[in-house]
């Protein structure tokens, strides 16, 4: 018998067969306006490249040399985060500069609070249909933050999904890598009962418990964006989108006076949350709530909602966006530094003995 015939794929074009040719941006991708905001957010990116960046962008994997010289025996810090649902008050309004710089402040922070100089940066951001004038204003953002903080924009991912967001709408999120020498190394672990906690003002919820803020503000007291309300001394939205501030400039000048024993960034889970986690066995942190002004935002916040006091301090950074903690006999030092560089602080509380957790008085 004559074997039958194999069966072949038709690849003639669209046009032999008849049917119409499906193309990626008919899916909802477009490649080519992908192509020409990459150029432009390469350019954005370069402005923040030094001598330790090795590669250029829309290479596989950014390259970053360590400068050895600055830092003999380093210790590589990283952490990554995002913007959260403060991007939904972004989208409401329109601004999108603010959040690039939100990201990588938060970052910095997160890495400073261990002696650590950022590096290099790199962004992730994704949408569902990609708009070029957007992504180019948050990328400009994230580009100005890093150089404000000596830090590289090296690389990055913008995706497009579509299905995946909706119109109009995009996340962020990010990933810093810092530098610090073994022996410099910030943890905690030489808090002693005694010392004495500093407290460094927010700007703001910085980018933290808008899911809250938001349903306060917006559903319960159904303000707009744009409203102007007296107890905030501010519009709603404006209230909402002031920057999260970086304190790497204030803490580099203590850090250098070796004053620091340690050092928390306050973000989700407020100063309950985030000041046990430099303690060592055996302390606790005494904090005295009347020891500086709650900004009005916060105070409007637990008003709308009746939100119980232990809930706004697990929630928001209530003012306080940075605990240093300072040895008793160098507060005084620590007072100079910062009034010299024109930075407002409160003394907030002091470390004693007692289980890891913070005890309001």
């Amino acid at each position: 018998m004559k074997p039958a015939a194999e069966s072949k794929p038709d690849l003639r074009t669209p046009a032999a067969t008849g049917t119409k040719s499906v193309t990626y941006a008919d899916a909802g991708v477009d490649i080519t306006e992908g192509d020409r905001t990459k150029q432009r957010i390469k350019m954005l990116a370069r402005k923040t490249f030094n001598k330790q960046v090795l590669s250029e962008i829309g290479g596989f994997g950014g390259l970053f040399g360590l400068d050895l010289a600055k830092f003999p025996n380093p210790v590589l810090v990283s952490s990554a985060d995002g913007v959260g649902t403060k991007l939904k008050v972004a989208f409401e309004l329109g601004i999108h500069h603010t959040v690039g710089a939100d990201l990588v402040n938060h970052c910095v922070n997160d890495i400073a609070v261990q002696g650590a100089t950022p590096l290099f940066f790199l962004d992730y951001l994704a949408t569902g249909k990609l708009e070029g004038s957007v992504c180019e204003t948050v990328v400009s953002g994230l580009s100005e933050a890093c150089k404000a903080n000596g830090c590289a924009l090296i690389g990055g991912e913008t995706a497009q999904m579509p299905g995946f967001y909706a119109d109009g709408e995009y996340d962020l999120a990010g990933f810093i890598v810092g530098v610090v020498n073994r022996d410099e190394i910030i943890t905690g672990a030489t808090i002693e009962p005694g010392d004495c906690l500093i407290g460094l003002p927010s700007n703001g919820l910085h980018t933290n418990g808008y899911s809250l803020a938001r349903k306060l503000l917006f559903e319960v007291a159904k303000y707009g964006p744009t409203q102007y309300v007296n107890e905030l001394e501010d519009k709603t939205g404006a209230a909402l989108m002031r920057q999260h501030r970086s304190y790497l400039p204030i803490l580099r000048k203590l850090w250098t006076a070796g004053i620091v024993r340690g050092m928390a960034h306050i973000t989700g889970g407020g100063i309950t949350e985030n000041l046990p986690r430099i303690l060592p066995k055996g302390t606790a942190a005494q904090v005295e709530l009347s020891s500086w002004q709650v900004p009005p935002l916060f105070q409007h916040l637990q008003q709308l909602g009746d939100v119980a006091q232990d809930e706004m301090l697990r929630t928001f950074n209530m003012g306080i966006g940075m605990i240093v903690v300072v040895p008793a006999d160098s507060v005084k030092k620590a007072k100079a530094i910062l009034n010299r560089a024109n930075e407002r602080f409160s003394l907030i509380g002091r470390i004693v003995r007692g289980e890891r957790r913070v005890q309001y008085v």
